[in-house]
């Protein structure tokens, strides 16, 4: 049996650094009370808010996390930066915002321009489907300080003010629609490694698995802004809620959207994961319940809208390429509950 804290990550302790953290950089908020940029208080949130008078300017941080040291390893980087542009851009539709630009850092142990070239490429092609530019960037060569490389990148969005999404209007019986997912996006690579090295050994960069598992994150952004409009559009779908689910899985990233709102979710119709991810799980006997709290398990992002709208929605959706259907509904009851693709019923 492998779980994610086998591979060395401590979700516990990341949850306690990320507490600590925020509470340093509020302290900095009240450097700019009554002026352009002003901070709005946002602890849950999956973006900052800066006060910009007639609209928010909205930024997000995230990195393609430990799948670029898979990218190494098999020696193929061209479509990282898909992993990246998803990253931090559906972060920032997650609150309403538009994502405008996304600037990059890479740290490397030795710069190779080829390797640049092929990431750099990734993230542009990426970046231009979703109509967001790349405007700055560093490339950091720090040997000894990285084994391989890190990527790590800041989206900035904009956001009218009222149409911020109101996750505290969510009901009961509203409907949790589910975007379908490829392998495992950018999320939970320290337990796909560990898992490929503990059954490969020192070859496990040449496995068909190890290079499925590289298959780029589908970027959502660009299609759900076409449900609730870019900046000074209109909107076509109320959208009340939208969870992108990364790290932590369905339960920590979708309960986060319900936690305003004081309600639960029971989802009995979820996407399947992939079949690669399938294969993995066996490969390291990875409980159930660990592996919906470590990957999207086939289900990318999750948005909540009232039963009127779901037909809309998910025909808009599939216009964009993007296979979405009914996942379940919300509930009275706090908490998360799944129906796996194994049959257990898992509660969260």
């Amino acid at each position: 049996m492998t779980t994610y804290a086998d591979s060395g990550v401590n979700i516990e302790e990341g949850d306690k650094a990320s507490k600590k953290a925020y509470e340093h950089a509020s302290s900095t908020f009240a450097s700019r009370k009554g002026m352009i940029g002003e901070p709005v208080q946002e602890e849950n949130g999956y973006a900052g808010f800066l006060d910009m008078e007639d609209y928010y300017l909205v930024q997000s941080d995230d990195s393609t996390g430990s799948k670029i040291d898979l990218a190494f390893e098999v020696g193929d980087l061209g479509t990282l930066g898909y992993d990246l542009t998803a990253m931090v851009a559906d972060d920032a539709v997650c609150v309403g915002a538009e994502p405008v630009s996304i600037s990059n850092t890479l740290d490397v142990p030795k710069i190779d321009s080829d390797e640049v070239d092929a990431l750099m490429g990734g993230l542009a092609k990426a970046c231009s489907e979703q109509k967001i530019v790349v405007p700055a960037g560093e490339i950091a060569e720090v040997p000894g300080a990285v084994s391989k490389g890190v990527w790590s990148a800041t989206v900035i969005g904009v956001v009218e003010k009222d149409k911020v999404l109101k996750p505290e209007t969510i009901e009961e019986d509203d409907v949790i629609l589910t975007l379908k997912s490829g392998v495992a996006r950018s999320n939970g690579f320290s337990l796909i490694r560990k898992i490929l090295t503990d059954k490969f050994g020192d070859d496990w960069g040449n496995q068909e698995l190890t290079k499925t598992m590289l298959t780029p994150s589908i970027v959502y952004s660009k299609a759900i802004l076409g449900l609730i409009g870019r900046y000074k559009e209109e909107r076509k779908v109320n959208i009340k809620g939208i969870a992108h689910i990364t790290g932590g899985g369905i339960p920590s990233k979708l309960g986060r959207v319900l936690k305003p709102s004081g309600k639960g979710a029971e989802l009995t119709d979820l996407f399947e994961p992939h079949n690669a991810l399938k294969e993995l799980i066996e490969l390291g006997e990875v409980p159930t319940e660990e592996a919906y709290k470590t990957w999207n398990m086939g289900n990318g992002m999750m948005l909540v809208v009232s039963p009127d709208e779901v037909d809309k929605a998910t025909t808009l959706l599939k216009a964009e390429g993007v296979d979405a259907k009914k996942a379940g509904l919300i509930t009275a009851d706090q908490g998360v509950h799944i129906s796996a693709y194994v049959g257990d019923k898992l509660k969260f």
